[in-house]
């Protein structure tokens, strides 16, 4: 089991989730430290994406949904306390699968959420700041009033990055954020997830092994809704302690 250094800003404890009678994920105790990438892997139906969701209560809007044990953001229960889930969800940002901008221009896109959430500061600097920041404002600079919807599949998701840093998260969820991408549209997103964790904690689902061994610090694998194995990635890739995770890395599953 991983040992985290410095303090973790997202736990489970005994975590189970339920769609009716269906269990998706099974007493699952997992944290994550700050400041660092983690990945989740394993096979699709997993439960590793309803894990993801539940760290932003994103489950939420499932009827079906339930579950048993705790979900910890910096050491407050989420589901719990009294927590103000708009506010929350401004905290722990989420980057989906499909690249899905607001039908609006590329600036309102950024500027939107935060002009909402009564942000006091100069809206064309954060729109700037928060590009730049994605690895966009070279590209789109010129064209800022043009709609979001007109840019590529990796400028798309890219512009979904900078829309979740202008509301200044702390964690960045992201759910197989490169699935949909080329080649070097995912290289794109992974060099930039390379120089967000300075600020940010991601956690982030992929399908892709490879991409977990070049991106995360730490790796859980997850099978039929149980947490298999959880340590540092170069561990886990070289020599896991689990078979299961063993036959899953080295390709044996069917």
């Amino acid at each position: 089991m991983i040992h985290t250094h410095g303090s973790s800003i997202l736990e489970t404890r005994n975590l189970n989730i339920y769609y009716g009678q269906k269990k998706v994920v099974r007493n699952v105790s997992l944290r994550i430290p700050k400041r660092t990438v983690t990945a989740l892997i394993g096979p699709s139906g997993c439960g590793k994406s309803t894990l993801l969701r539940t760290f932003n209560r994103m489950n939420d809007f499932i009827d079906s949904f339930h579950y048993e044990g705790e979900v910890l953001f910096e050491g407050s229960d989420i589901y719990r306390s009294r927590t103000d889930v708009t506010e929350f969800r401004r905290r722990v940002g989420m980057v989906f699968q499909k690249p899905n901008p607001f039908t609006c221009s590329i600036a309102k896109n950024i500027s939107w959420g935060p002009r909402i959430n009564g942000y006091q500061g100069d809206l064309d600097e954060l729109v700037e700041r928060c590009l730049r920041k994605a690895a966009l404002w070279d590209e789109v600079k010129d064209k800022l009033n043009d709609s979001g919807l007109a840019l590529s599949g990796g400028q798309q998701q890219r512009l979904c990055i900078a829309r979740a840093i202008a509301m200044d998260p702390e964690v960045i969820l992201m759910d197989e954020p490169c699935s949909a991408l080329d080649p070097q549209s995912t290289l794109a997103i992974e060099d930039l997830i390379h120089e967000l964790r300075e600020n940010y904690t991601i956690l982030i689902v992929t399908h892709n092994m490879q991409q977990a061994a070049r991106v995360s610090e730490h790796t859980a694998f997850m099978y039929n809704g149980d947490l298999i194995e959880y340590d540092q990635t170069s561990k886990i890739f070289s020599q896991p302690t689990e078979k299961l995770t063993r036959d899953y890395i080295v390709g044996r599953f069917g």
